[in-house]
């Protein structure tokens, strides 16, 4: 969400029933108001506001430019329960702003698409590198790893917001004992019977401790090229 600068105009959509201080006006829930130092909250129209657009959150770019071209613009904000703070909404502009920034976003749009497929690729292509990168990795470390095996655990301890150890810093730089933890972890669920075990009702330390020594066998053959290590 895009930062509310402390310089910028600022309208309020209340939690509760306003009332206008300076003309009076009893505006209910969920009214747009302006907090004014001395002033209290005014109603758009007191406020000067009125005559302004709004603007949902929501198109970067549209957004942008309405505010370029707006001399006057305001953000909306509305306060949030769940996370106790004001998001913002949108934006209020005038309306001729908002028409030209509308043109110029029609008259580019198929080059913005074309630009957000590029970075979509360029991001893709980066993933793909450091997938390659962590299983030539795991080939220096364990030469004996069978045959597309190194592909195959890169791609699963690499995958995109796993969670998992391929996301880590010390993964992404390579690092030796991260790159293991990978390893390990493939050996433990495909070499050995730890997932029977937690199927069976194990405790998953317990599981682990139980096939540790298969899994230092396996490790063991795949660093020093062992031969028949895999089943």
């Amino acid at each position: 969400m895009q930062a509310i600068a402390t310089n910028d105009l600022k309208v309020f959509i209340s939690q509760r029933e306003s009332r206008c201080d300076e003309c009076g006006a009893e505006l209910g829930r969920h009214a747009w108001i302006t907090l004014q130092e001395g002033k209290g909250a005014l109603c758009l129209s007191c406020a000067d506001l009125d005559h302004l657009v709004f603007l949902p959150a929501g198109d970067t770019a549209l957004t942008r430019r309405a505010r370029k071209h707006s001399k006057l613009s305001a953000v909306v904000l509305k306060w949030s329960q769940a996370r106790k703070r004001y998001e913002r909404q949108g934006l209020l502009v005038e309306e001729k702003a908002l028409q030209q920034a509308e043109q110029e976003c029609a008259a580019d749009q198929k080059a913005r698409e074309a630009a957000r497929a590029r970075a979509a690729e360029r991001r893709a292509e980066l993933d793909e590198q450091y997938v390659a990168a962590f299983a030539q990795r795991i080939r220096e470390l364990f030469p004996g790893c069978p045959a597309g095996r190194d592909a195959e655990i890169a791609a699963h301890a690499c995958r995109k917001y796993s969670g998992r150890v391929g996301r880590s810093a010390a993964a992404k730089a390579l690092d030796a004992a991260a790159v293991e933890l990978a390893v390990i972890a493939h050996i433990r669920h495909t070499e050995t019977g730890y997932d029977e075990l937690l199927l069976g009702g194990w405790d998953r330390h317990e599981a682990r401790s139980k096939v540790s020594a298969d899994v230092d066998e396996v490790l063991q053959k795949w660093r020093t090229g062992g031969h028949n290590a895999g089943k």
